[in-house]
């Protein structure tokens, strides 16, 4: 028997191009041939060459979730992983400068250093000691 694989987690959001150039950025991934800037606009894939990519989607409106407080929750969220402690201290200060919000500190945790932020679209994601 065989099974589907993923190809692409998709992310809706108001600015495809914007958020797609922070994840970008962040993952050092390479866009799909035609998707370069000024190309492609409303629908944006960022390769993974060891894996799974992340697709971006235009809309017209999204909430953006409250988690971890509020009414809306983060529906789904990313994990991403670095090596060691002076990585992820790296990674932080990389994060911030590109535009995410720190929304949970829990570097000092003995058993899993993470920290949680929100992409410039609100989208939860998680960079931890893995």
């Amino acid at each position: 028997m065989t099974f589907p694989h993923v190809r692409q987690v998709v992310l809706d959001c108001t600015d495809a191009r914007l958020l797609a150039e922070f994840y970008r950025e962040l993952l050092g991934w390479s866009y799909r041939s035609g998707d370069e800037v000024p190309l492609g606009q409303d629908w944006l894939v960022l390769r993974n060459p060891a894996g799974a990519g992340l697709a971006f989607q235009q809309v017209a409106d999204l909430p953006e979730p409250t988690w971890p407080t509020g009414d809306r929750p983060q529906m789904l969220h990313l994990d991403l992983t670095v090596h060691d402690a002076e990585e992820l201290t790296a990674q932080h200060r990389r994060v911030l400068n590109l535009g995410a919000k720190l929304l949970r500190d829990r570097f000092d945790d003995p058993d899993e250093p993470l920290y949680v932020y929100a992409d410039p679209a609100g989208h939860p994601f998680c960079i931890f000691v893995g």
